[in-house]
Formats: structure tokens, sequence, C-alpha cells
């Protein structure tokens, strides 16, 4: 089954679904899940038809007809059927476990459904508040709904007792809500987005801690439990904070699993469960609730840095049209003049005889004014290439980081992942700072643009450095894109070569003449799987020697 893909299409996002297996294949695989999540979670039933304190199956249903859509709303029955055969044994009688799996099924299908309507403009990948109020709020009043007709059913069939009624519905109610408010979410952000955090010191100290922290909960004595459960707000709200909502998602789950683990290992009895479950939906909702908002918050300032990008570029844009129209100006004056004392000598060699000291003042006037034109475009090439070169020792990490932070946003909103390989204990570089991070900055995005217009749902740009001499440090730019193209393989790096159909080429000859400039050399060349750009630098000898 291929994952569904995000088009942006104008202001919002648009899911498109692109599968390479059949419908059969996917309903299938949603049914398998789903009779493998109510066995795991099968623990503390209640009565003969087992209500359990913990359902994630509700949360894949829910995410199952908002990914993959209303197409597979039998599934939905069929499951809880299917279900309630291998799992439980088919306790109820016929007619109210028809009407179960009904309720079931149409109430959690059209709440799905709902969200999905075009009026409401749900995201998928829950990167705003709206979206994040419209699934709780949703999952609540259908959750409720859908356990009120439960225990009705169960009640008019005579399975369940009228002083059981609370009981009965705050168990599935509770059980229902905490697997889609930690599952659904998790699965979302996983089929749309397909990114959490990288494995990390902190992101693994943080779930010891959270584990930890659960399991001397759950073995103190009874009166400090559940007040004491509220230290795992710490852990959960700081994932949150750090790794936005795909980490506090992720967290959730694991903390989900950590629960249930140390209920059945300690030994809870069930009404405790029914608790810690009531507790674990307010910490759900609490750190959905901070990863939604830090979400947003980084989306902003992305989204106003890109701003502040365009404008800058806009700025550098206007500012070069000015200057351009300066150089024409000056540049029209030498080539006259040029003109004039060429034909000066002309005049001078023709005479008989000829007049050799006129000839030799107009040929000096004329190369003086050639080196004048000269110096004129050197002005613009140092204009362009951001200013005269003014190298001081850099860290090579820094270049690079400070070079991926100006265009990370538009990596993210592509969807091209993104690495960097050091060699280890690399030693500084003399450079000027602002040209090679331009250069950096251009490599990368001519990497992300080559990536896009392939239409490539896997981009990936690495950026590597080592040390290749004693001297020289190499710094390269792979992606596995479609390749060098064929018409900028046969030709030198120029300026104004360029195979983009709204390109001006002057990227890569600026980029050549920075590191150039520095005494390096740059190279672009094809792969086996993509494009490798890479530029040499030299190596600050007196920081490398000292350290």
């Amino acid at each position: 089954m291929q994952l569904p893909r995000l088009e942006e299409v104008g202001s919002g996002t648009q899911l498109v679904h692109r599968m390479s297996r059949s419908h059969l294949a996917v309903g299938l695989a949603y049914l398998a899940s789903y009779v493998v999540l109510d066995k795991l979670s099968y623990i503390h039933p209640f009565a003969v038809f087992g209500i359990t304190p913990w359902n994630p199956q509700t949360g894949l249903s829910f995410a199952l007809i908002l990914l993959f859509g209303r197409q597979y709303l039998p599934w939905l029955f069929a499951a809880q059927l299917v279900a309630d055969l291998i799992v439980r044994r088919l306790p109820l009688p016929p007619t109210a476990e028809f009407l179960v799996v009904l309720i079931t099924g149409l109430g959690y299908g059209t709440a799905a459904l709902l969200l999905t309507s075009p009026r409401i403009k749900f995201d998928l990948t829950l990167s705003s508040r709206g979206a994040m109020l419209w699934l709780i709020g949703v999952a609540v009043a259908s959750i409720a709904l859908v356990s009120v007709g439960y225990v009705l059913v169960l009640l008019l069939h005579g399975v369940v007792a009228e002083a059981d009624l609370g009981q009965a519905f705050v168990r599935a109610f509770v059980g229902d809500l905490i697997g889609v408010m930690v599952f659904t979410p998790f699965l979302l952000i996983a089929f749309t987005r397909r990114q959490f955090p990288a494995l990390s010191w902190e992101m693994g100290a943080l779930m010891l801690i959270t584990l930890a922290a659960l399991w001397g909960i759950l073995s103190l004595n009874q009166p400090f439990r559940f007040q004491l459960f509220y230290i795992l707000f710490l852990p959960i709200v700081w994932i949150a904070v750090r790794f936005s909502l795909p980490g506090a998602t992720a967290g959730l789950v694991i903390t989900q699993i950590g629960l249930i683990a140390s209920i059945e290992l300690t030994d809870q009895s069930t009404g405790d469960v029914v608790a810690y479950q009531a507790l674990m939906v307010i910490l759900a909702m609490t750190g959905l609730a901070v990863g939604v908002l830090v979400t947003e918050q980084r989306r902003t300032q992305n989204q106003l840095r890109l701003h502040q990008d365009a404008l800058h570029r806009a700025s550098r844009v206007a500012t070069m049209g000015e200057f351009a129209a300066t150089v024409a100006h000056e540049i029209n004056q030498p080539l006259t003049a040029i003109g004039n004392y060429a034909r000066l000598a002309k005049l001078a060699i023709e005479r008989s005889p000829p007049d050799l000291e006129a000839v030799a003042k107009a040929s000096g006037e004329a190369i003086a004014q050639v080196e004048r034109a000269g110096a004129v475009v050197n002005r613009l090439r140092d204009f362009i290439s951001i200013g005269r070169v003014e190298t001081q020792s850099a860290a090579v990490s820094t270049l690079i980081d400070e070079a991926l932070s100006i265009f990370r946003p538009e990596l993210d909103r592509s969807g091209i992942v993104y690495a960097t390989q050091l060699e280890r204990d690399i030693p500084p570089v003399l450079a000027d700072a602002l040209q090679v991070e331009q250069v950096i900055l251009n490599l990368v995005r001519n990497a992300a643009e080559a990536l896009t217009n392939a239409g490539r749902n896997d981009g990936r740009i690495i950026i590597e450095a080592a040390m290749r001499s004693k001297q020289m440090i190499t710094i390269s730019v792979i992606d596995n894109g479609p390749g060098l193209d064929p018409d900028l393989a046969m030709q030198p790096i120029t300026a104004f070569a360029t195979t983009k159909r709204d390109g001006l080429g002057l990227g890569l000859s600026l980029s050549r003449s920075i590191i150039e400039a520095h005494g390096g050399q740059l190279h672009i060349e094809g792969t086996s799987s993509g494009v490798c750009a890479s530029f040499t630098l030299p190596i600050d000898q007196d920081r490398s020697a000292s350290s």
C-alpha cells in the first residue's frame, strides 16, 4: 500500500490517494490491524461483553476514513464483527450484536466523514488549532453518542443492569476516547507528514523518565498514585515544546503503552485502571494542545522567514536593476571613447607618412578605456558576489547550519529529507562566512528544485564535509534527484548558462567566483543516484595547529 501524498492546492491542502494495491488489500490490512489491536488491548474487560478501558482500534477506524475516504466505511462494520468473533466469541445475542455493530460503525464513520466535509476544511496534518479542536470536539461528541447507544442496547436486551449503566458508559466512553486521542493523531501525522523526531539522547532520556515515573507511581501506596500521576505532564509538555506535535503524538503513544504495561505488571484493580485512563485523556489533550501551539508558532516563524527571504531577494533584484542602469550608463562612455580612439589610430596609420606618435597615443588611451570598462564589470561582479572576500576562521558546521536555517522551511514544506554528515574533528576553514553560506544555500536550493521538478516523493539531500588533503576541506551537497542535465554536463560553469525556464544562470557562476576567490574549486558531477556538487576551502592552519 502506497501512503497518501499531500499536494498543495491554493492556500489549503488536499490528500491525494495513490495506492499501488487494491481496495481489498487496504481493507484487509485495516481488518487485521483492528483485530490485533483489539486483542492486545483486551485487558480488565467489564462483564461478558468485554468493555475495555483502552480501545486503540477506535482511533484506527477514525484514521482509516480520514485518510482513505468513505469507500472504506463498510470495513468499520466488518472489523468490529470479526473482532467480537475472534476476541470475545460473540457474547451478545445476535440482535444486540447487530445493533452494537451498526451503532458503532455508523457513529464513528459519520463522525470521520463529517471531518472530511469540504465546509470544515479539516487539515489532516493537524498543523492548526482549528483542526485539533475539530478532531477533539467531533470525537468527544460521537463517542458519547455511540456509548449511550451501546449501553442502551445492552440494557434493552437485559445484558446489563440499570445499576451498572453508569459504569458501562464511563468505561466505553473513556476507552474509545483515549484510543482516538492517542492513536488517531499519531496515524494522521505518520501518513501525511511522515516526519517524527529523530532518535536523540534528549528524546530517549525523556521517554525513559516517563516510563520510570509510571513504574514508580504505580508502585506506590494507593493514596499517592493519583496525586503523583500529574508528574507525567512534565516530560510530555517538554516533548511537545521541543519536538512540536509529531513529538507529542509519539510521546503519548509510548506513554499509553507504558501505562498499560505498568498496570498489568503491578496488578491494578479494574476501577483504578479506568481512573488512570481518565487521567490519560487529560494528559493526551494537554500534550496535543501544547504540541499544536508549538507547531503553529514554528510555522508562523517559518513563513515569516520565507517572507523576509522573498523581500530580501526582491530588494536585491530592484537594487540590481538600478545598479545595472548605472553600469550601462558608465560603460557606454568608455566604449564610445574606445571607438573614437580606434578611429583616430586608423586615420593616423593611413596618413602618408603614418603618424606613429598619434597612433601610439590613441592606442594608449583606448587601452586605458578598456581597463576602465573592465573595472566597471568587476564592480558589478563584486556586487553580485556579496562584496569583497574578507576571510576569517569559521567552523564548517556553523557555515552549514546557518545556510540550512534560511532554506529549512522550504525543505520542510516540500517534504525533502535533509541531513548533515561531518567528518569527526574537522578543523575550521578560512572563509568569508556570508559568501560561503550563500554558496551552500544556492547548491541546496538547486538540489531541492531538481527534486521538486522531478516529482520525487522520497527526496533526500545530504551535506557532507571532509578533509581531502592537509590544506583543503571539501563540502559536498548530494541529492537523489534525476541526475545532471546533459546540457550542463557538456559545458563549463559560466554565467547565464541554465536549463531552468525562469533562471538567469547566475547562481552557479557566482558560486564558482566566490569559491575561486577563496582559493578553492567548485565541481558538479553526476552520480549513480543523483548529483553531487562539491567545493573546496582552505583550512585555517593556525587554528588547526593550535587544536
